[in-house]
């Protein structure tokens, strides 16, 4: 089970730092209004938070074939066919939430700046 919850938790890692790099790149545009770019950072981390709940609920009807962490995981790691699919789902969900609570504490952050420079006035 261990090989899987690592695969899993590099392809999240890897599709989180992608979303991660293109909400940076909006904040960095925005970086001559700070308040602006702080709302704009928390709500597409709330975004990012949203959508890792939904692949986190997709995740235990999704066929184990087709997802990248099974592509990932080489041959004589993979578990037998008849657990796989549960297997599968259950790591990738587990996987999922645990991204989207930390997501969603980056989100808090974000959004308790925002108002902070909204308090500032800036």
């Amino acid at each position: 089970m261990e090989p899987i919850r690592r695969v899993a938790y590099e392809t999240v890692l890897r599709a989180c730092g992608f979303g991660s790099l293109a909400i940076f790149c909006v904040m960095i545009g925005l970086s001559f209004e700070p308040r602006a770019a702080f709302q704009a950072g928390g709500f597409l981390t709330t975004l990012m938070t949203g959508v890792l709940i939904f692949k986190a609920r997709e995740a235990l009807t999704k066929n184990y074939r087709k997802t990248e962490m099974w592509l990932y995981l080489p041959k004589e790691q993979r578990p037998p066919e008849a657990y796989a699919q549960w297997a599968s789902s259950t790591v990738l969900r587990e996987t999922y939430l645990t991204f989207a609570r930390w997501t969603a504490a980056i989100s808090i952050v974000m959004w308790a700046l925002a108002v902070l420079f909204a308090f500032a006035g800036r």
